[in-house]
């Protein structure tokens, strides 16, 4: 690679597409404001110096975008690259060039995961707007996440087992078909696992299921003690489909030694022999990333998450500035969205762009990370969980608020005025807390017994954060119920707009490619495409935008004149 940056527009090239475009194109305008952000030096690392020379990757990461844009595939990227007057415009390129072979496109992608470079595009186009002050540190920026169904089939626990045993048996087809031939009955094999697991009806009973199960459970077994066995070439062990096959056994089967010292292959039961958590347990042996998830009662998938952030009435980077998606991430679908919310915030303040208000949904609070954001000066604005004592839930009763905690004298007085006798500091599920304990002869004298607690022990306990935690919890919790806090709230569901948007342009909830850091590029480059296309709004939009009116108001304007 001879790194560089975009190539002149040639001369015939720039007045076909100003003659054809005369009021410029999206693909345009992105090449004359924003060129350099596609040069080939941030690339260097992921391409060798010798060789026969290749294109260059700047222009292979615009053309991603602009795939992105119009939400097309390799080949029709591919084909709009060498037809389309204002990719060509856009490119550098003659009339006549031919363009390029379409899966030169996957493997540009594959450089770039294999690299750890999946936002390097995401990141220079935020930079150059931080620098043409289109987006700025401060203001305000929201948060939310949706989410990604996977690239691969759904399959039941049944298909899974034997999918992954046809899939191991193609890869050792392919790597090493003598072994194979010699310790596999290819016959059987072939029958059994030649075609899909999904292309034929699976048994209609039970006990079929259960029989079909067990022969694809001793199949695997067989293939997996064949690749350990003295004369098998060590690395067969370690391809990749075998060692999937591995642990997809090992999650739904239990082997035993009976008494006579036969081994016995038994579905894995959730209460004797313990299942793996969903977090781990693969739902597929071509994408093992991808996760069952639900989030509430209608909707249930296979995939991934994927968190937005983006700018919102950013005051501080000027009025009329785009809002700007600032942030993207991809997450297993299993994984909590507090989880992400420290790793936003680290990048946007990573590149200088950390907010003063943060809006999350309800998904992302933890009073950890709240009070964490206030220290560094982010008012994080989300609603905190509700307190989920049998008083609170109920509406009834004494619940947390109700008791006064007099943090110097390390007591807790209760509605009906009698102090606390314990104070235990401890630790619980590896963070600090406080556990403190009312006598027994004063709760059990007090008339509001019933109304405090129902525990046999007929005391009541209560469980505190640290002071820091605890006043900042009590009034978020207290600020959230007034009219003033949902107003400035509802800020926040403006985010939604943005996912919409990104899934009418890019297709946002549908993997194109498997695995988690490929799904990780494409929103990166997903959030690169919805980006470009709210910059080029900017640019294009007129100094007085005519107000929005319906034929209605203009007819009864016209006859009031």
């Amino acid at each position: 690679m001879r790194p560089g940056v975009l190539p002149e527009v040639p001369v015939q090239t720039r007045a076909v597409a100003v003659a054809a475009f005369p009021r410029g194109s999206l693909a345009m305008r992105l090449r004359d404001e924003c060129g350099e952000v596609f040069a080939d030096g941030p690339f260097v690392g992921a391409f060798g110096v010798r060789g026969a020379p290749g294109l260059a990757p700047g222009m292979l990461a615009l053309v991603t975008v602009l795939q992105f844009v119009e939400n097309l595939s390799d080949r029709q990227a591919a084909a709009t690259a060498a037809r389309a007057i204002d990719w060509k415009y856009c490119l550098g390129l003659e009339l006549a060039d031919p363009g390029f072979d379409f899966t030169v496109l996957s493997k540009f992608r594959t450089r770039l995961v294999e690299h750890g470079l999946e936002r390097l595009v995401f990141d220079r186009l935020l930079e150059h707007c931080r620098e043409k002050g289109l987006v700025a540190a401060g203001g305000r920026q929201r948060s939310d996440s949706t989410h990604v169904i996977s690239a691969v089939r759904d399959l039941n626990s049944l298909e899974v087992m034997g999918e992954s045993v046809r899939a191991a048996l193609n890869a050792l087809a392919v790597a090493a078909p003598v072994w194979l031939a010699a310790n596999m009955p290819l016959d059987e094999m072939e029958l059994r696992y030649g075609d899909r697991v999904d292309s034929w009806r699976m048994p209609s009973s039970q006990v079929k299921r259960d029989r079909l199960a067990q022969v694809q459970a001793q199949d695997a077994l067989r293939l997996l003690q064949a690749v350990r066995t003295p004369g098998a070439p060590a690395w067969l062990r370690e391809m990749r489909p075998v060692e999937v096959l591995r642990q997809v056994f090992v999650q739904r089967y239990y082997l035993r030694t009976d008494t006579r010292e036969r081994e016995v292959i038994r579905k894995r039961d959730a209460g004797q022999d313990g299942v793996p958590p969903g977090s781990t347990r693969i739902a597929s042996p071509y994408d093992t990333d991808a996760r069952w998830s639900a989030k509430g009662e209608d909707l249930f998938w296979c995939g991934y998450k994927v968190h937005l952030t983006e700018t919102c009435d950013n005051e501080a980077a000027g009025p009329g500035r785009p809002n700007l998606i600032t942030d993207v991430a991809t997450t297993p679908s299993t994984a909590p969205d507090v989880n992400a919310t420290a790793g936003i915030q680290e990048r946007l303040a990573g590149r200088g762009l950390k907010p003063a208000e943060h809006f999350l949904d309800s998904g992302y609070p933890s009073a950890g990370l709240v009070a964490a954001a206030a220290r560094e000066g982010i008012d994080m604005v989300t609603p905190l969980l509700a307190d989920h004592s049998p008083q609170a839930r109920a509406a009834q009763g004494f619940d947390k608020a109700a008791f006064r905690v007099d943090w110097n004298t390390r007591q807790v007085r209760c509605p009906e005025g009698r102090t606390s006798t314990g104070w235990f500091p401890v630790q619980q599920h590896g963070h600090d807390a406080i556990v403190v304990q009312f006598a027994r002869t004063d709760c059990r004298a007090c008339p509001s017994q019933a109304k405090c607690t129902t525990a046999a022990r007929g005391t009541r306990m209560l469980t505190l954060r640290p002071q820091e935690l605890h006043e900042a919890v009590t009034a978020a919790r207290a600020a959230q119920k007034t009219d003033t806090w949902q107003a400035r709230y509802a800020l926040r569901a403006g985010v939604e707009g943005t996912i919409n948007q990104a899934l009418d342009i890019t297709g946002l909830r549908r993997a194109r490619y498997q695995g988690l850091q490929k799904t990780t590029l494409q929103h990166a480059f997903s959030a690169t495409a919805v980006n470009a296309t709210r910059l080029d709004a900017h640019w294009t939009r007129p100094e007085t935008p005519k107000p929005r009116t319906n034929r209605l108001t203009r007819l009864n304007a016209q006859l009031a004149a």
